[in-house]
């Protein structure tokens, strides 16, 4: 009796095991892979590049405990709000913004809260380039990956 229970147990675990393997594609197709999908706040359709001088340059915290920057650029229009990334993600880098500095961002530009933001995904300064997010918007200090 308790051979038949192992057989049946491996089996039935063996069929679900090819179940769900025939099935990944079909989830995969409908959600998106990792790498076809994009943060949740980033439109690569609204990229645009962004040259100007550094107002000011802001340190906010975040709900869960991190420090992200902040950086205000007034361009001949408007004043943007601009999300780098994590503090301790560009002192691990050794980059440093300060206000004055000259930068060149390219990022996806939306509205939060009614503020014209601008998610950088690349940030220029001098002749160094960080690079914060891929291409989808996925971070950097994500591993390149969505949590």
């Amino acid at each position: 009796m308790r051979k038949h229970t192992l057989v049946n147990y491996v089996l039935l675990s063996s069929i679900a095991l090819f179940l769900l393997i025939q099935a990944a594609p079909l989830v995969c197709a409908q959600y998106g892979s990792t790498s076809q999908r994009t943060s949740p706040m980033y439109d690569p359709t609204t990229e645009t590049t962004v040259s100007e001088v550094v107002a000011e340059v802001r340190e906010v915290a975040g709900s869960r405990g991190w420090h992200g920057i902040h950086l205000q650029l007034k361009t001949s229009d408007e004043v943007l709000d601009v999300h780098i990334g994590p503090s301790w993600f560009l002192a691990q880098k050794k980059f440093e913004i300060a206000k004055g500095d000259q930068v060149e961002v390219t990022g996806s530009k939306l509205r939060l809260d009614n503020v014209k933001t601008l998610i950088a995904r690349t940030i220029k300064k001098g002749d160094t380039e960080l690079t914060l997010r891929n291409r989808q918007g996925i971070p950097a200090w994500s591993g390149g990956q969505r949590r």
